[in-house]
């Protein structure tokens, strides 16, 4: 699926093309075919002198990759995000995860962790997500575990795992974008795989599955066989 790019020279969304402004495209689209970007966009409404609304709403998403659980103050420490606007995307937030919760999604298959996932195919970097389960298997949470190319370097089970473990959970499955579009695992891919299944084992925590992933589709590890 071919996104828009949204220009940094942009400061609100009405200096847009008409046709390319996060609304119309909601209208005419829908809210699934929105980046998350755009959709924070739309809830914070514009920019401050010299800090365009799509920056803001870069880094306020770059901010709850990390921590998902993010309070209204370190919402206020993003430039551009005063008290007002702070309460209100804080308060969309937890009506959110409100209404998510009270659906008990539960991951049995491979697509089910990519719908858990596949809104982050627009980012412009790698990014190894951590999908984490309970002992029945439903989501209890989902956050972005690392930035990068994925190789023994970049990526630690000890961020891997860090979050699961405060949450107690049973299970996890991991899944990361390609940009290029090509889903087919590297053998980098392959060997981080293989150690975090490893920590996992030692921790207690089954690693269900690794999806290597675009906008419109996904390799798994479980079903190539080699999980």
């Amino acid at each position: 699926m071919t996104r828009y790019r949204i220009s940094k020279e942009t400061s609100t969304l009405k200096e847009m093309p008409a046709e390319d402004r996060p609304r119309e495209r909601l209208e005419r689209m829908g809210a699934e075919a929105l980046s998350d970007e755009e959709l924070m966009m739309l809830i914070i409404g514009s920019g401050i002198s010299k800090r365009p609304v799509n920056e803001i709403a870069k880094e306020l998403i770059s901010a709850l990759d990390k921590n998902p659980d993010i309070s209204r103050d370190e919402i206020m420490l993003i430039p551009g995000l005063g008290k007002a606007k702070a309460s209100a995307i804080h308060a969309s937030l937890e009506l959110g995860r409100r209404r998510v919760r009270s659906k008990g999604r539960t991951i049995t298959n491979p697509n089910d962790i990519y719908l858990e996932v596949r809104h982050f195919a627009t980012r412009d970097q790698e990014s190894l997500i951590v999908v984490m389960m309970n002992g029945a298997h439903e989501s209890i949470g989902t956050i972005v575990s690392t930035v990068g190319l994925l190789n023994r370097t970049i990526v630690h089970p000890r961020e891997v795992f860090s979050e699961p473990l405060k949450r107690r959970a049973a299970a996890i499955a991991i899944a990361h974008n390609h940009p290029s579009g090509n889903v087919e695992p590297s053998e980098d891919d392959k060997d981080v795989t293989r150690r975090i299944i490893k920590c996992g084992e030692i921790l207690g925590i089954k690693v269900l599955d690794h999806l290597v992933f675009s906008a419109d589709r996904y390799y798994s590890f479980l079903e190539h066989g080699l999980m």
